[in-house]
Protein backbone atom coordinates (compact mmCIF):
# COMPACT_ATOMS: atom_id res chain seq x y z
CA UNK A 1 0.00 0.00 0.00
CA UNK A 2 1.37 3.87 -0.65
CA UNK A 3 -0.03 6.15 1.59
CA UNK A 4 -0.68 9.54 0.37
CA UNK A 5 1.00 11.17 3.18
CA UNK A 6 3.89 10.84 1.18
CA UNK A 7 2.53 12.36 -2.26
CA UNK A 8 2.86 16.41 -3.15
CA UNK A 9 0.34 17.50 -5.11
CA UNK A 10 1.32 17.14 -8.40
CA UNK A 11 2.17 13.28 -7.39
CA UNK A 12 -1.59 12.65 -6.71
CA UNK A 13 -2.49 14.24 -9.72
CA UNK A 14 -0.29 11.58 -11.58
CA UNK A 15 -2.52 8.97 -10.24
CA UNK A 16 -5.41 10.51 -11.71
CA UNK A 17 -4.27 11.21 -15.47
CA UNK A 18 -7.77 11.66 -16.85
CA UNK A 19 -8.52 14.42 -13.96
CA UNK A 20 -8.09 18.13 -14.08
CA UNK A 21 -4.62 18.99 -11.40
CA UNK A 22 -6.89 20.79 -9.17
CA UNK A 23 -7.86 17.63 -8.23
CA UNK A 24 -4.35 16.62 -6.40
CA UNK A 25 -4.74 19.72 -4.84
CA UNK A 26 -7.88 19.13 -3.18
CA UNK A 27 -6.94 15.78 -2.27
CA UNK A 28 -3.55 16.62 -0.90
CA UNK A 29 -5.22 19.49 1.36
CA UNK A 30 -7.45 16.63 2.30
CA UNK A 31 -4.60 14.10 3.54
CA UNK A 32 -2.66 16.64 5.30
CA UNK A 33 -5.67 17.82 7.22
CA UNK A 34 -4.55 14.22 9.33
CA UNK A 35 -7.50 12.63 8.03
CA UNK A 36 -7.60 8.48 8.42
CA UNK A 37 -10.64 7.63 5.84
CA UNK A 38 -11.50 8.10 2.03
CA UNK A 39 -14.66 9.19 3.39
CA UNK A 40 -13.53 12.32 4.98
CA UNK A 41 -13.15 14.14 1.41
CA UNK A 42 -16.93 15.35 0.72
CA UNK A 43 -16.04 17.60 -2.22
CA UNK A 44 -14.02 14.47 -4.33
CA UNK A 45 -16.24 12.45 -5.75
CA UNK A 46 -16.74 8.79 -4.82
CA UNK A 47 -15.58 7.20 -7.86
CA UNK A 48 -12.57 8.93 -7.44
CA UNK A 49 -11.79 7.96 -3.81
CA UNK A 50 -12.73 4.38 -4.61
CA UNK A 51 -10.32 4.09 -7.60
CA UNK A 52 -7.35 5.32 -5.09
CA UNK A 53 -8.18 2.78 -3.17
CA UNK A 54 -8.43 0.13 -5.85
CA UNK A 55 -4.63 1.49 -7.11
CA UNK A 56 -3.02 0.35 -3.69
CA UNK A 57 -3.19 3.79 -2.33
CA UNK A 58 -3.76 4.31 1.50
CA UNK A 59 -4.22 6.83 4.38
CA UNK A 60 -2.05 6.27 7.46
CA UNK A 61 0.38 3.54 6.95
CA UNK A 62 1.51 3.55 10.55
CA UNK A 63 0.10 3.47 14.19
CA UNK A 64 1.01 4.89 17.31
CA UNK A 65 1.47 1.88 19.52
CA UNK A 66 2.91 3.04 23.05
CA UNK A 67 2.67 6.61 24.42
CA UNK A 68 4.08 8.11 27.29
CA UNK A 69 4.26 11.72 28.24
CA UNK A 70 7.32 13.30 30.95
CA UNK A 71 6.14 15.51 34.05
CA UNK A 72 8.07 18.46 31.85
CA UNK A 73 5.24 17.78 29.48
CA UNK A 74 7.71 16.10 26.89
CA UNK A 75 5.30 13.39 24.97
CA UNK A 76 7.11 10.19 23.45
CA UNK A 77 5.27 7.92 20.40
CA UNK A 78 6.05 4.66 19.54
CA UNK A 79 4.92 4.09 16.09
CA UNK A 80 4.65 0.69 14.24
CA UNK A 81 5.57 0.99 10.27
CA UNK A 82 3.48 -1.42 7.62
CA UNK A 83 6.37 -3.95 7.93
CA UNK A 84 6.44 -4.13 11.82
CA UNK A 85 9.27 -2.18 12.48
CA UNK A 86 9.21 0.22 15.34
CA UNK A 87 10.25 3.95 15.40
CA UNK A 88 10.01 6.48 18.09
CA UNK A 89 9.18 10.30 17.62
CA UNK A 90 9.41 13.21 20.35
CA UNK A 91 7.11 16.10 20.89
CA UNK A 92 8.76 18.91 23.34
CA UNK A 93 6.84 21.95 24.60
CA UNK A 94 8.66 24.80 25.63
CA UNK A 95 8.00 27.42 28.34
CA UNK A 96 6.10 29.86 25.68
CA UNK A 97 3.53 26.51 24.86
CA UNK A 98 5.55 26.41 21.39
CA UNK A 99 5.38 22.68 20.01
CA UNK A 100 8.42 21.06 18.42
CA UNK A 101 8.39 17.61 16.33
CA UNK A 102 11.24 15.74 16.41
CA UNK A 103 11.38 13.21 13.64
CA UNK A 104 12.80 10.15 13.02
CA UNK A 105 14.74 9.49 9.57
CA UNK A 106 15.26 5.90 9.54
CA UNK A 107 14.91 2.50 11.94
CA UNK A 108 17.75 2.82 13.67
CA UNK A 109 21.11 4.12 13.05
CA UNK A 110 24.60 3.29 11.50
CA UNK A 111 26.20 6.29 12.73
CA UNK A 112 27.90 4.50 15.88
CA UNK A 113 28.31 7.69 18.18
CA UNK A 114 29.49 5.83 21.03
CA UNK A 115 27.42 8.71 23.39
CA UNK A 116 23.55 7.87 22.08
CA UNK A 117 21.73 4.72 22.58
CA UNK A 118 20.30 5.01 18.83
CA UNK A 119 23.52 3.40 17.53
CA UNK A 120 23.23 0.56 19.77
CA UNK A 121 20.66 -0.10 17.59
CA UNK A 122 22.12 -0.87 13.90
CA UNK A 123 20.67 0.27 10.99
CA UNK A 124 17.34 -1.24 9.73
CA UNK A 125 16.76 0.89 6.77
CA UNK A 126 15.52 4.33 5.75
CA UNK A 127 12.10 5.91 6.44
CA UNK A 128 9.97 6.39 3.34
CA UNK A 129 8.56 10.38 3.24
CA UNK A 130 5.31 8.72 3.99
CA UNK A 131 6.48 7.23 7.41
CA UNK A 132 8.20 10.97 8.59
CA UNK A 133 5.30 12.96 7.39
CA UNK A 134 2.86 10.21 9.37
CA UNK A 135 4.85 11.11 12.21
CA UNK A 136 4.02 14.50 12.50
CA UNK A 137 0.31 13.72 11.92
CA UNK A 138 0.16 11.35 14.54
CA UNK A 139 1.90 13.57 17.06
CA UNK A 140 -0.39 16.66 16.13
CA UNK A 141 -3.68 14.47 16.50
CA UNK A 142 -2.94 13.48 20.22
CA UNK A 143 -1.24 17.17 21.01
CA UNK A 144 -2.64 19.98 18.76
CA UNK A 145 -0.90 22.32 16.52
CA UNK A 146 2.92 22.14 16.11
CA UNK A 147 4.39 24.85 14.84
CA UNK A 148 8.31 23.69 14.53
CA UNK A 149 9.71 20.49 13.42
CA UNK A 150 13.63 19.08 14.08
CA UNK A 151 15.15 16.07 11.71
CA UNK A 152 16.54 14.82 15.55
CA UNK A 153 15.03 11.90 16.23
CA UNK A 154 16.03 8.17 15.40
CA UNK A 155 18.53 8.31 12.24
CA UNK A 156 20.51 10.16 10.38
CA UNK A 157 18.85 12.58 8.17
CA UNK A 158 21.27 13.10 5.63
CA UNK A 159 21.85 9.44 5.27
CA UNK A 160 18.24 9.44 3.55
CA UNK A 161 18.33 13.35 2.33
CA UNK A 162 15.55 11.95 -0.29
CA UNK A 163 12.83 10.94 1.72
CA UNK A 164 13.33 13.58 4.28
CA UNK A 165 13.67 16.54 1.63
CA UNK A 166 10.56 15.43 0.55
CA UNK A 167 8.59 14.99 3.86
CA UNK A 168 9.94 18.82 4.15
CA UNK A 169 8.20 19.81 0.95
CA UNK A 170 5.17 18.63 2.28
CA UNK A 171 5.06 19.95 5.30
CA UNK A 172 5.80 23.43 4.32
CA UNK A 173 3.48 23.39 1.39
CA UNK A 174 0.81 26.25 1.10
CA UNK A 175 -1.74 23.64 1.26
CA UNK A 176 -0.76 21.78 4.24
CA UNK A 177 0.37 22.17 7.62
CA UNK A 178 2.57 25.08 5.97
CA UNK A 179 5.16 24.94 8.63
CA UNK A 180 8.20 27.34 7.61
CA UNK A 181 11.36 26.69 6.72
CA UNK A 182 12.70 28.72 9.50
CA UNK A 183 10.61 26.71 11.67
CA UNK A 184 12.26 23.57 10.47
CA UNK A 185 15.81 22.06 11.39
CA UNK A 186 17.93 19.58 10.16
CA UNK A 187 20.28 18.03 12.57
CA UNK A 188 23.98 16.12 11.78
CA UNK A 189 26.26 14.11 12.77
CA UNK A 190 28.08 15.81 10.08
CA UNK A 191 28.12 14.44 6.70
CA UNK A 192 29.76 16.80 4.96
CA UNK A 193 28.07 15.63 1.51
CA UNK A 194 24.80 16.35 2.55
CA UNK A 195 25.49 19.47 3.91
CA UNK A 196 26.85 20.51 0.33
CA UNK A 197 24.30 18.98 -1.33
CA UNK A 198 21.50 21.36 1.27
CA UNK A 199 23.21 24.11 0.12
CA UNK A 200 23.22 23.66 -3.53
CA UNK A 201 19.73 22.29 -3.95
CA UNK A 202 18.00 23.19 -0.52
CA UNK A 203 15.65 23.39 1.24
CA UNK A 204 17.24 25.77 2.65
CA UNK A 205 16.10 25.05 6.77
CA UNK A 206 17.96 25.80 9.89
CA UNK A 207 21.21 23.29 10.49
CA UNK A 208 22.32 21.76 13.53
CA UNK A 209 25.39 20.02 13.82
CA UNK A 210 26.45 17.55 16.35
CA UNK A 211 30.37 18.67 16.93
CA UNK A 212 30.85 17.06 20.32
CA UNK A 213 34.76 17.54 20.18
CA UNK A 214 36.58 19.89 18.51
CA UNK A 215 39.65 17.80 18.27
CA UNK A 216 40.17 15.07 15.60
CA UNK A 217 41.55 12.50 17.86
CA UNK A 218 38.98 12.93 20.22
CA UNK A 219 36.39 13.42 17.87
CA UNK A 220 37.39 10.02 16.12
CA UNK A 221 36.39 7.94 19.77
CA UNK A 222 33.04 9.33 20.04
CA UNK A 223 32.01 9.66 16.38
CA UNK A 224 33.17 7.65 13.71
CA UNK A 225 31.77 10.15 10.88
CA UNK A 226 35.02 12.34 12.05
CA UNK A 227 37.35 9.14 9.99
CA UNK A 228 35.47 9.83 7.01
CA UNK A 229 34.40 14.25 7.48
CA UNK A 230 37.38 15.40 9.42
CA UNK A 231 36.13 18.96 11.09
CA UNK A 232 38.72 20.80 9.17
CA UNK A 233 36.06 19.21 6.49
CA UNK A 234 33.12 20.14 8.00
CA UNK A 235 33.46 23.29 9.22
CA UNK A 236 34.38 24.01 5.47
CA UNK A 237 30.70 22.43 4.32
CA UNK A 238 29.22 24.34 7.50
CA UNK A 239 31.30 27.62 5.86
CA UNK A 240 29.82 26.87 2.66
CA UNK A 241 26.16 26.59 4.13
CA UNK A 242 26.29 29.89 5.61
CA UNK A 243 27.47 31.87 2.16
CA UNK A 244 24.73 30.09 0.45
CA UNK A 245 21.71 30.76 3.08
CA UNK A 246 23.18 33.36 5.23
CA UNK A 247 21.70 31.04 8.38
CA UNK A 248 23.64 30.76 11.44
CA UNK A 249 24.55 27.41 12.12
CA UNK A 250 23.82 25.53 15.76
CA UNK A 251 26.27 23.71 17.08
CA UNK A 252 25.77 20.55 19.29
CA UNK A 253 27.68 19.69 22.07
CA UNK A 254 27.32 16.66 24.03
CA UNK A 255 28.85 17.15 27.55
CA UNK A 256 30.44 14.10 28.95
CA UNK A 257 31.89 14.26 32.25
CA UNK A 258 35.60 14.21 32.54
CA UNK A 259 35.77 13.78 28.83
CA UNK A 260 35.11 16.80 26.79
CA UNK A 261 33.71 19.30 29.60
CA UNK A 262 37.41 20.69 30.10
CA UNK A 263 38.93 24.56 29.89
CA UNK A 264 40.94 22.52 27.29
CA UNK A 265 38.34 21.28 25.27
CA UNK A 266 36.68 24.89 25.45
CA UNK A 267 39.33 26.31 23.78
CA UNK A 268 39.83 23.98 21.09
CA UNK A 269 35.59 24.73 20.85
CA UNK A 270 35.99 28.36 20.66
CA UNK A 271 39.19 28.33 18.65
CA UNK A 272 37.00 26.12 15.53
CA UNK A 273 34.28 28.65 15.59
CA UNK A 274 36.07 31.49 14.45
CA UNK A 275 35.15 33.10 10.76
CA UNK A 276 31.43 31.13 11.17
CA UNK A 277 28.36 32.18 12.72
CA UNK A 278 27.11 29.72 15.30
CA UNK A 279 25.55 29.31 18.11
CA UNK A 280 26.88 26.41 20.46
CA UNK A 281 24.33 24.36 22.18
CA UNK A 282 25.29 22.26 25.40
CA UNK A 283 23.69 19.49 26.10
CA UNK A 284 24.77 17.44 29.33
CA UNK A 285 24.50 13.73 28.53
CA UNK A 286 21.80 12.07 29.07
CA UNK A 287 22.49 9.00 30.74
CA UNK A 288 21.30 5.08 28.89
CA UNK A 289 21.77 2.72 30.83
CA UNK A 290 24.10 0.51 28.01
CA UNK A 291 26.17 3.23 27.47
CA UNK A 292 29.13 3.70 29.77
CA UNK A 293 30.02 7.54 30.30
CA UNK A 294 28.95 10.40 33.23
CA UNK A 295 26.97 13.42 33.15
CA UNK A 296 28.59 16.62 33.74
CA UNK A 297 27.95 17.63 37.40
CA UNK A 298 26.17 21.27 36.93
CA UNK A 299 29.26 23.25 38.18
CA UNK A 300 31.26 21.51 35.14
CA UNK A 301 28.38 22.67 32.83
CA UNK A 302 28.16 26.00 33.76
CA UNK A 303 32.02 26.62 34.05
CA UNK A 304 32.45 25.65 30.64
CA UNK A 305 29.32 27.99 29.38
CA UNK A 306 31.48 31.05 30.82
CA UNK A 307 34.60 29.98 29.07
CA UNK A 308 32.43 30.25 25.86
CA UNK A 309 30.55 33.56 27.14
CA UNK A 310 33.60 35.31 28.15
CA UNK A 311 35.46 34.33 24.92
CA UNK A 312 32.12 36.44 23.21
CA UNK A 313 30.28 32.42 21.63
CA UNK A 314 26.96 32.76 21.68
CA UNK A 315 25.93 30.35 23.84
CA UNK A 316 22.47 28.08 25.00
CA UNK A 317 22.26 25.29 27.90
CA UNK A 318 19.51 22.53 26.63
CA UNK A 319 17.73 21.52 29.45
CA UNK A 320 16.76 18.29 30.13
CA UNK A 321 13.62 17.70 28.83
CA UNK A 322 12.18 14.13 28.35
CA UNK A 323 14.91 12.24 30.07
CA UNK A 324 11.87 10.68 32.19
CA UNK A 325 10.38 8.76 29.13
CA UNK A 326 13.89 8.29 27.64
CA UNK A 327 12.91 10.83 24.93
CA UNK A 328 15.98 13.12 25.32
CA UNK A 329 18.56 13.64 23.29
CA UNK A 330 20.63 10.21 22.21
CA UNK A 331 17.87 8.28 24.44
CA UNK A 332 15.87 7.08 21.04
CA UNK A 333 16.11 3.04 20.76
CA UNK A 334 13.48 0.44 20.20
CA UNK A 335 14.91 -2.65 22.06
CA UNK A 336 13.33 -5.03 19.46
CA UNK A 337 11.71 -4.39 15.88
CA UNK A 338 8.41 -6.44 14.98
CA UNK A 339 8.45 -7.96 11.90
CA UNK A 340 4.80 -9.00 10.20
Amino acid sequence: MRSLYGFLPKDIALLLPQEKPFRGRQIFTWVQKGIDSFDSMVNIPKYMRQYLQEAGCSLFCSHVIDQQIDHDGTAKLGIQLQDGAVIECVLLTDEHGRKTACLSSQVGCAMGCAFCRTGLMGLTRNLSAAEIVEQFHHLQDLFGTISHIVYMGMGEPFANLDAVRTSIQILNHELGVNVGLRKITISTCGIADGIYQLAENGPHVKLAVSLVAADNELRRTLMPITNAYPIETLYDAMKAYQQATGRRITLEYVLLGGINDTRKAAHQLISYTRGINVIINLIPWNPGAELDFTAPSGDAVKRFSEYLTEAGVHVTRRYRRGRGVNGACGQLAVKYQQTL
